[in-house]
């Protein structure tokens, strides 16, 4: 075994500082990040810079180099955490195989998101196997940021929600994803301060829906809507939101969302600014109040869009119903209760969507396996990060409240957990201290006096109001040295947390934690004739937050109060139990660390900010985290751990696990810089690479002696074989000898009758032939190869000299026939039933690159003597879908196309959905298909009009041969389906204009493409484009009347 010796610390390892203090961290972390090296280890720990612009170092080949476990050698990367968590969750690092967790943390602004997206592209691509579910899981990040990200003063791409993404593993290969997600900031979308935006896919619906789309959806110039602040981006920003949007629309259609639940959901979201602009008047003849007259049209469009009544809607907003004794009871709204439905509304609306996509994207992403199957798990944590504002509400208290969570973790297993270790085994360890926020935690959380306790206790009283509530605190946490009161009359309080202290304005904390939907708003929404504005308020929400939807349940009088009274919990409570399930789910697993720093406030690219970055990294405890990780031992496996798992570097069976074999192991390693305990050893950082790579040393030497075995076992068989062969042709040459022999007497016995007369012949009666299917089967005759395919030696086994096949094989080999027989079949009718309509031209036709069912040698025998890039389309012989065959440099590449449930055609490893066939092959004749980047150039026609090989796939209509008492042909493979002939290819050509025939709605258009589809509306459309008329109008007539006013000035 070699010696590993002392180990030489690599660049960008701040563990290995000489002088360890605030100046000497600084200076390498801004010696690194300003020659673009942004990334940084401390030990097993990564620190990570935000640069605030695209950099080269995300590529394939930069990929590649990190799919080691060993990244020793390599600098400090985003891809080595991912790499390492991947290698751990199979058993490949220092223990079996075990659940993993990275915890990406970090400021807003600091890039967490951005970490998170190269986290997961790096873990698809070291697990390749399921292809497709992998670009899926790829698409989740994009869809979620456009639904919970929004431009902040700190941040222009902020999560405003936190999310765990669960990979699902069998073996090495990816089988399924599970997301949950924590306290989305529902208040932005009726509220945001200055410099702030709304949710992005808002921005992106206006910048990417076309004017006709717009029109449907009801949508008219983005400065008139309040919930966005009648503010909109200049031209180039608008591009860049138009392509945002196109990519949305990708990552739906690849995650598998159905067209019109896309078309239902971007109806809602139009609901909702419409509804913003409803704005209230008082009446003057009893005190109530009703909608302005420049809102009546306003009112009418999120009826429409909602797919519900006007005057129903207009009931939920200026009036409350209750049923006492039997009898309802209208109460009017004040003008500012009217207000608060209205948002409280449009926030439950988007909070109910953004829930059900992420449930949507579960129920479509989850594990296809037996239940009994043990699945190993990768979970990444990306959320919100620490935020300090001008002005603080409820929402940046739970987000700083999962930030302190999240740090008395990180505090928990790298001080905590390793300085009890070194006590509890008796070994020299001088104790380093470091801030613990678990003070804070308890005031925060603490049962019944904490704050989130003290919050949902006034909650529950109906005259409580914020001021009581800041009362209640002040009285409760006096002389606590993280709770600090407002002074002067500012209704709010301050909190010491971990990174500073934050002031908070109370104002608005009991509405927002209780969260009320206005009465009868649920079963109005659940009568909606809007299939999925239905589904979304039918269901119920878990003690975690979370949606539930289930079947369209019957609507009870007076349920809506029960509803928001008893059943329903607190958003406060909700986020403080969804915190303790994430906390379960990270402390069950093996945690890997990314803390990301953001260097300066301006977001310029190439500056760093000393007081900013030395600030996060004090509170942090990056100091602290260093000076443990260069003096103490991060891994401490037991005696028995590590026996079974290291054993087999003794080379020898039966290894006991004991402290002495570990002894044993590690003497024979050579490995330096270890302490044995009493129970454990307690190793370094980097002594789990260095152990691996004396694993690695044996299974090569164990790979060189399989391959040595296998060889000569494989040698042993083949001499065999031949002896075998030689002395059957030996046999069969003696055979011939012994006939010739005879032949020899034969002869010589009638030369010596020659004296005798010869015979005359025999006259020779002609015998009637039998019937084709009397005569006895011959054997099928080989099939030529390819004229791409060399030659095989196996090639030499078609020699009739050479062994027959066992017999009893060909009973096996005729059931295989049947069974793709019916493969065949099965897609032949897919293709009738669902795509042979979509595919034909215009003309009657189908393209020039359609070769219907022919064979994978078929395919690349027409491309041989074609030009490179040249290309063409066949149907799959073995399952719905098809194949595009490619003419590359010297071989040709074969690209499966899958067609997803919700009718969208994707190329395999392929991140892009396409509405039609034609569609996709058009996109390629422009994007270069992955990996290669093939270009689709020129189509493979025909070889002939008068012999198209798709003629099978046009006849399918017709009646069977049988029924006019044919033959069908031999190469017909469905005995149901009938020859093709010219009469049939017209007759079929003649239903591609029959209405009754394939036409099942007026509305039904054509796309540019040329295939036909049928295209998704909103329910309510007609009433959309009636109120969209009736506010147009009326801003037509405000308008005049203020030129006019203007002009008479």
């Amino acid at each position: 075994m070699v010696s590993l010796g002392d180990r030489r610390p690599p660049p960008g390892d701040l563990a290995a500082l000489a002088e360890l203090d605030e100046a000497a961290l600084l200076a390498g972390l801004r010696e690194r990040f300003l020659q673009q090296h942004i990334y940084t280890d401390i030990g097993d720990i990564l620190v990570a810079m935000n640069p605030f612009q695209p950099l080269p170092l995300y590529g394939r080949e930069v990929s590649e180099r990190y799919r080691r476990l060993q990244t020793d050698a390599l600098p400090p990367h985003i891809f080595a955490v991912a790499s390492r968590a991947y290698h751990s969750m199979l058993g490949r690092g220092g223990g079996g195989p075990r659940n993993q967790c990275i915890l990406i943390s970090g400021e807003s602004g600091a890039g967490k998101t951005e970490s998170t997206k190269f986290l997961l592209q790096h873990i698809m691509n070291l697990c390749k196997g399921n292809l497709q579910l992998e670009q899926r899981i790829l698409q989740v990040n994009p869809l979620l940021e456009a639904f919970g990200n929004a431009q902040t003063v700190m941040n222009d791409n902020s999560s405003r929600f936190g999310k765990y993404i669960q990979l699902r593993f069998q073996k090495n290969t990816v089988q399924g994803a599970k997301l949950s997600e924590y306290l989305l900031e529902k208040s932005r979308v009726v509220q945001q301060d200055t410099g702030e935006r709304n949710f992005h896919i808002f921005y992106y619906m206006f910048a990417g829906l076309s004017s006709e789309q717009k029109e449907i959806y009801g949508l008219l110039d983005p400065s008139l809507y309040r919930y966005i602040s009648g503010r909109f981006g200049t031209q180039e920003v608008s591009e860049q939101w138009k392509l945002k949007y196109q990519e949305v629309c990708n990552a739906l259609d690849m995650v598998g969302f159905q067209e019109q639940e896309q078309v239902d959901m971007q109806a809602i979201l139009a609901g909702v600014l419409s509804l913003g602009n409803v704005t209230f008047e008082p009446e003057e003849s009893n005190g109530s109040v009703k909608v302005s007259e420049a809102s009546r049209g306003w009112l009418k469009a999120a009826a429409g869009q909602f797919g519900v009544q006007e005057d129903e809607l207009l009931k939920c907003l200026i009036c409350t119903t209750s049923v006492t004794r039997g009898e309802q009871i209208q109460r009017f709204h004040t003008q500012q209760q009217a207000e608060d439905a209205r948002d409280s509304i449009a926030k439950v609306a988007y909070g109910r969507v953004f829930g059900w996509i992420v449930c949507k994207i579960n129920e479509l992403l989850a594990e296809n396996v037996d239940p009994e199957v043990e699945l190993r798990e990768i979970g990444i944590l990306d959320i919100f990060g620490f935020e300090n504002f001008a002005v603080n509400r409820f929402e940046q208290l739970c987000i700083n409240l999962a930030n302190e969570q999240l740090q008395h973790f990180f505090n928990h297993h790298i001080f905590q957990l390793e300085q009890a270790a070194y006590k509890e085994e008796g070994l020299p360890w001088e104790t380093i201290t470091f801030n613990n926020n678990e003070p804070i935690l308890n005031l925060l959380l603490a049962k019944p006096f904490g704050l989130l306790s003290l919050l949902d206790e006034q909650s529950a009283f109906p005259q409580a109001t914020d001021k009581t509530f800041v009362d209640k605190l002040n009285s409760s946490f006096k002389g606590n040295l993280h709770f600090q009161p407002a002074r002067g009359r500012v209704l709010g309080f301050s909190i010491v947390h971990y990174a500073g202290k934050v002031q908070y304005t109370a104002r608005g904390f009991l509405e927002k934690n209780r969260d009320t939907l206005p009465a009868n708003v649920r079963g109005l929404f659940i009568s909606s004739i809007t299939p999925l504005l239905s589904v979304l308020f039918t269901a119920t929400i878990s003690r975690t937050g979370t949606l539930m939807p289930h079947m369209k349940a019957k609507v009870i009088p007076g349920a809506d109060e029960k509803f928001n009274s008893t059943r329903k919990q607190s958003a406060g409570a909700q986020f403080r139990h969804s915190l303790m399930v994430l906390m379960e789910r990270m402390y069950s697993a093996n945690p890997h660390f990314v803390r990301c720093i953001k260097p300066n406030i301006q977001k310029e690219p190439g500056v760093l900010d000393d007081q900013v970055v030395l600030l996060q990294l004090r509170y942090n405890g990056l100091l602290e985290t260093i000076r443990i990780r260069r003096d103490g031992f991060s891994w401490r496996p037991s005696f028995e751990e590590f026996a079974e798992r290291y054993g087999i570097l003794l080379v020898k069976p039966g290894v006991p696990l004991t402290k002495e074999s570990c002894l044993e192991i590690l003497q024979s390693t050579g490995l330096k810089g270890w302490i044995c305990g009493k129970s454990r050893l307690f190793f370094k950082y980097w002594h789990q690479e260095q152990l691996a790579k004396c694993v690695e040393q044996l299974e090569r030497a164990a790979v060189v002696i399989q391959k040595v075995f296998r060889g000569f076992r494989c040698k042993k068989s083949f001499l065999k074989l031949l002896a075998d062969l030689r002395a059957q042709a030996r046999q069969l040459q003696e055979e011939a000898e012994r006939e010739k022999i005879q032949q020899l007497a034969l002869a010589a016995a009638a030369q010596e009758r020659n004296s005798l007369p010869v015979p005359m012949p025999r006259k020779r009666h002609p015998q009637s032939r039998s019937h084709p299917s009397e005569q006895s089967q011959q054997p099928p005759v080989p099939r030529p190869r390819s004229k791409l395919t060399e030659s095989t030696p196996f090639d030499n086994f078609l020699n009739p000299s050479a062994p027959r096949p066992v017999p009893g094989t060909e009973e096996q080999t005729g059931e295989e026939a049947n069974v793709r027989k019916l493969k065949r079949g099965a897609t032949l009718r897919w293709f009738k039933e669902t795509q042979a309509q979509k595919v034909m031209q215009d003309d009657g036709a189908f393209p020039s690159w359609l070769h219907g069912m022919i064979s994978r040698r078929e395919a690349e025998n027409l491309l041989i003597d074609k030009p490179l890039g040249c290309f063409l389309v066949r149907i799959s012989q073995s399952r719905p879908g098809y194949i595009l065959t490619y003419r590359g440099e010297g071989r040709c590449r074969h690209y499966m196309i899958q067609m997803q449930p919700n009718a969208r055609y994707v190329i395999l490893g392929e991140d892009r959905a396409h509405a039609s066939l034609t569609e996709l092959v058009q996109y390629h004749q422009t994007v270069g298909i992955q990996p290669f980047m093939e270009i689709l150039t020129v189509p493979c026609g025909q070889k002939s009009s008068e012999s198209l090989n798709y003629e099978n796939l046009e006849g399918l209509t017709l009646s069977s041969p049988a029924d006019k008492g044919e033959t069908p042909p031999e190469k017909q493979s469905c005995p149901s389906m009938a020859s093709t002939s010219k009469p049939a290819l017209q007759w079929f050509r003649r239903t591609k204009n029959s209405q009754n025939q394939w036409t099942t709605d007026k509305s039904r258009t054509k796309s540019s493409s040329g295939e036909s589809s049928q295209q998704a509306f909103p329910r309510l459309r007609s009433s959309i484009r009636l109120a969209m008329q009736e506010i147009q109008q009326f801003t037509s007539i405000s308008m005049n009347m203020a030129r006019q006013r203007r002009s008479f000035h």
